[in-house]
């Protein structure tokens, strides 16, 4: 199989990095931007763009990407329900991207309190005033929750037990390049399950 060059590697997880790290010196905008899909209890799907704060390399073709949200939010709950997702990251500034489905877990522990710990102390009062997917009267009611978290948890707040990451364990990840004619170059990485080896094959643009 011709897969050289961007597409060489036995990792798929290594060879998002090195995907994502090459986005992150020419994408003019979050480059980490994913569109997040879950399926409703009626089946219907859901998008939504969020941002893919790791990509984890576990060895042995093992890895998973985390993302971090409200679990009061429509995704979370469908994902809840679900236990399933998928993703794109998309850069039109490389002309690539990456497709990913695969199974979700929560992570609510010390790698959860560590990223949160790191976000911009608004961002930590917005996690703590947001009802996230909820009907929200005005941005004014917003902003008075907003004052009144600042009053109540002061300049260092803790984590909220209803805040946290999710990571997605694939079991299937496509990475695609554009090509001249759209005769584009994709390959796919598949496994039954989590402890199976990758199969890899290109697919016809």
């Amino acid at each position: 199989m011709d897969r050289t060059g961007i597409f060489a590697g036995d990792s798929p997880f290594e060879l998002a990095q090195s995907w994502l790290r090459a986005a992150e010196a020419t994408e003019p905008n979050d480059p980490n931007a994913i569109a997040l899909a879950t399926v409703d209890p009626d089946g219907l799907p859901n998008v939504r763009m969020v941002l893919l704060k790791e990509v984890e390399v576990t060895g042995e073709g093992g890895g998973a990407f985390v993302f971090y949200t409200n679990y009061g939010s429509a995704k979370a709950r469908e994902i809840e329900a679900g236990g399933k997702a998928a993703f794109v990251l998309h850069w039109k500034s490389l002309r690539r991207q990456i497709r990913v489905r695969g199974t979700v877990t929560r992570e609510e522990g010390p790698q959860a309190d560590a990223y949160y710990a790191s976000r911009s102390l608004q961002s930590r009062l917005g996690a703590w005033a947001s009802r996230q997917s909820q009907p929200l009267g005005s941005r004014g009611a917003l902003m008075a929750e907003v004052a009144k978290i600042t009053a109540l948890k002061g300049p260092n707040p803790a984590r909220p037990s209803f805040w946290g990451g999710y990571r997605i364990r694939p079991t299937e990840v496509e990475f695609w390049a554009d090509g001249a004619f759209r005769l584009h170059d994709r390959f796919r990485w598949t496994r039954e399950t989590l402890r199976d080896a990758w199969k890899i094959e290109r697919l016809s643009p």
